[in-house]
Parts: C-alpha cells; structure tokens; sequence
C-alpha cells in the first residue's frame, strides 16, 4: 500500500496561479475557477467561479475570495473529471 506524500502547501498554491482550480468547501459545496491569488493565510482569489453544490453547477459567481478555514481541499481542475468540465 502506498502512502501519500505530504506536499508542502505554499509552492503548490503559487504553482497552481493562472490555472483552473477546484476548491472544495467543509460542507461539500464546490468551486471552480482560475486561482488569482493566495495570501500567506491561505485565503484564495478565483477569477470565472462557478459554484457547484451536489454535482451541479449552481451559479456564475465571476471572481471571489475564499476563506482559508472554510477550504477542505484544492486541486488542478484539469485532473479533476473524465467529462472535460474547465479543461485548458
């Protein structure tokens, strides 16, 4: 069994600037977007968000700030689905 490889945050964060992101909230809801920014608090900046809650795409938000304590997780969108959702 192979175990993950802890990743320090900073470096992935300023990798992922310019890219399509998807962030994943505590409570399940979802956004995707184009990472702006991150502050040294972990707060991110998404430009073209789209909200999705249970799957389905609730909303265009256009650009927003995310809390850093309300983040669960963040990954390239690219990686994200077979279906081709925000890919570049």
């Amino acid at each position: 069994m192979s175990t993950a490889m802890p990743i320090n945050p900073k470096p992935f964060l300023n990798g992922l600037t310019g890219k399509a992101v998807l962030v994943k909230l505590k409570w399940g809801h979802e956004y995707k977007g184009y990472l702006v920014s991150a502050d040294g608090y972990m707060n991110v900046q998404l430009a073209n968000a789209e909200e999705i809650i249970d799957g389905a795409v609730a909303g265009s938000l256009g650009e927003i700030l995310i809390r850093c304590n309300n983040i669960l997780f963040i990954r390239c969108a690219e990686e994200e689905d077979e279906e081709g959702e925000m890919r570049d």
